[in-house]
């Protein structure tokens, strides 16, 4: 990778490599960092700037202890029976208790009559202070600095990842006991707020290390956002919104006094869709300003004044980041199937706490601060368990595709590709799968394998030849490639559970089948597969906990050309 510039690759070692620039990151670093371990954690931006939450406000689930089983009971009906209640209550609980902790690192919540209130917060701030905390405790932060593969031990452990440093325009490589991915999800370049930077590098580098993704049918959140400048994906505003289309007419969307979930959808597919924020009264505007202020950023630039206007609306994906699907863990400290390597934030499968249903916002705030410190003690805890000798360990590159042609040294044949594969094509082409709501939104079985033929066409041109110039040229070529992984696993989850539950919407299977009370595990690079990790029910004192439950493969690859399975 990147030959040309081998001879001045940075090479360091920590106990624990933190890859990721956002609140799980953080708290993952901080984490492993309070267990004695020497930490660097390494971020595609600035570590405190880049990244959907650093972007704006948000809220956090992080009720008063008197209100647990209220938002327990709440957070596993929005789960239709995929949620875990033993994680649901045990995310609140650390969220809880952690909190404290960030007030006492700087940050300011509001107070209400001399008591925090710790519902929400300003990411801009929230991210400084998590940065300065870093600092404090003596984690070692790489900037700009976007890892690409993982480093594998004999034995199939982590122990380090290599990338690439922008500014420097050199590579580098972090030998490490354990490595945490808390990189984010994947929202496809779709240029929602924050986003860009998710682009599924740690799914595909979970994979390549033997690890597994889970929920993966759970890729396909869609946001609102004004039309006129699509990437200000915050929805609150719009709860006070009344919908009306091209000429007009008043658009409803109202079943039994509350908005449907997919009428805007189909209104959009339908023609243009117009939103007016005449529902909001002076207290609501108040509020809905100051909380969401960043919203109301695009009508102050083009002097347009949402209240008594007319404002095309449109969706942008946010695939996996709003979503739920990500890197299967498979225990408590956050441990994924790979030996000394974890996964924390939207990196990982949110199934537990959200079911098939999306965990936007406070929930999935409230994920990040307590798998990022689980996911960090779990990663100290394995650093330590190898002894002193753990970074002497004979390592290998994992990573393939987007970095080294697995066709280098062959004989070229008719149907290789032999020149260098072009990076902005290849993302193009994933996007005019992903984006389109007829296709990732309204799905069904021939509309998935459509889009699987034309991504398996993609994924074999990422095997040739990457384009390695420049610092900037390796980076492309890997995330052309994770992205066109990602959405291959996305698309085939999705073709092989048959049924519509939360976001996974199935046209040619409109129901929810209760008898599909399973996770949908699935991984390979080449060959793809899914598995059926079925949930079963057990009493702990008055309240049910789902429990995973692993069985044989039962369901492998596919031809994606075929009409039917």
């Amino acid at each position: 990778m990147l030959t040309v510039h081998s001879e001045n690759e940075l090479k360091l070692t920590a106990d624990v490599l933190v890859i990721g620039g956002g609140p799980a990151a953080a708290w993952a670093a901080w984490a492993a960092a309070s267990q004695g371990a020497k930490v660097i954690i390494v971020d595609k931006g600035f570590l405190g700037t880049s990244g959907a939450a650093a972007a704006s406000g948000n809220g956090i689930m992080a009720p008063s202890p008197e209100n647990w089983d209220k938002v327990l009971s709440e957070r596993y009906r929005v789960g239709k029976n995929l949620a875990n209640l033993r994680w649901i209550e045990r995310v609140i609980e650390k969220t809880w208790l952690s909190l404290p902790l960030v007030e006492s690192w700087g940050y300011r919540f509001p107070k209400e009559d001399g008591e925090s209130v710790r519902q929400s917060y300003y990411g801009p701030e929230y991210m400084r202070v998590l940065r300065k905390n870093l600092l404090r405790v003596g984690v070692q932060i790489l900037d700009q600095s976007p890892a690409l593969e993982l480093l594998l031990a004999d034995d199939g452990s982590v122990a380090g990842a290599k990338g690439v440093q922008r500014q420097h325009h050199r590579t580098y490589i972090v030998r490490a006991g354990a490595v945490v991915l808390a990189n984010g999800g994947c929202a496809f370049l779709s240029k929602a707020l924050g986003c860009n930077t998710n682009t599924g590098d740690g799914l595909l580098m979970a994979v390549e290390a033997g690890g597994e993704l889970s929920s993966m049918e759970a890729s396909n959140h869609y946001a609102i956002s004004t039309a006129f400048n699509a990437t200000v994906t915050r929805g609150v505003p719009f709860g006070w919104a009344s919908y009306t289309d091209e000429a007009g007419n008043d658009l409803g969307g109202y079943i039994n006094g509350r908005r449907d979930a997919s009428f805007l959808p189909n209104a959009l597919m339908k023609g243009s869709v117009y939103a007016r924020l005449d529902k909001a009264t002076p207290e609501v505007k108040a509020v809905i300003e100051k909380s969401h202020f960043i919203s109301f950023l695009p009508y102050t630039k083009a002097g347009i004044d949402p209240y008594t206007e007319r404002v095309p609306v449109t969706l942008v994906l946010e695939g996996t980041v709003r979503g739920t699907g990500g890197i299967r863990i498979v225990n408590d400290q956050c441990a994924t199937k790979v030996p000394g390597l974890y996964a924390a934030g939207d990196a990982a499968s949110r199934e537990f706490l959200a079911g098939l249903a999306s965990g936007g916002g406070g929930p999935n705030a409230a994920w990040a601060i307590s798998t990022g410190q689980w996911a960090g003690v779990g990663a100290a805890d394995f650093a330590k368990s190898l002894g002193a000798h753990a970074n002497e360990r004979v390592t290998r590159p994992a990573g393939q595709v987007g970095l080294r042609s697995p066709l280098a040294g062959r004989s070229p044949s008719p149907s290789s590709p032999t020149s260098e594969f072009d990076s902005e094509a290849i993302v193009h082409g994933v996007q005019a799968q992903m984006f389109p709501l007829e296709k990732n939104y309204l799905r069904s079985e021939q509309g998935l394998l459509d889009s699987l033929a034309k991504l398996e066409t993609l994924w074999q041109q990422v095997q040739g030849n990457p384009k390695q110039d420049t610092v900037r040229d390796v980076e492309f070529s890997r995330r052309a490639a994770a992205l066109t992984a990602v959405a291959r696993w996305a698309y085939f989850s999705a073709l092989h559970r048959t049924e519509t539950r939360s976001e996974h919407i199935r046209m040619d299977y409109p129901e929810t089948d209760p008898n599909q009370r399973y996770y949908q595990a699935t991984g390979g690079l080449d060959k793809l597969w899914v598995r059926r990790d079925w949930i079963t029910d057990t009493m702990s004192g008055d309240k049910p906990q789902s429990v995973y439950a692993t069985p044989p493969v039962i369901t492998t690859q596919i031809t994606p050309t075929v009409s039917k399975l």
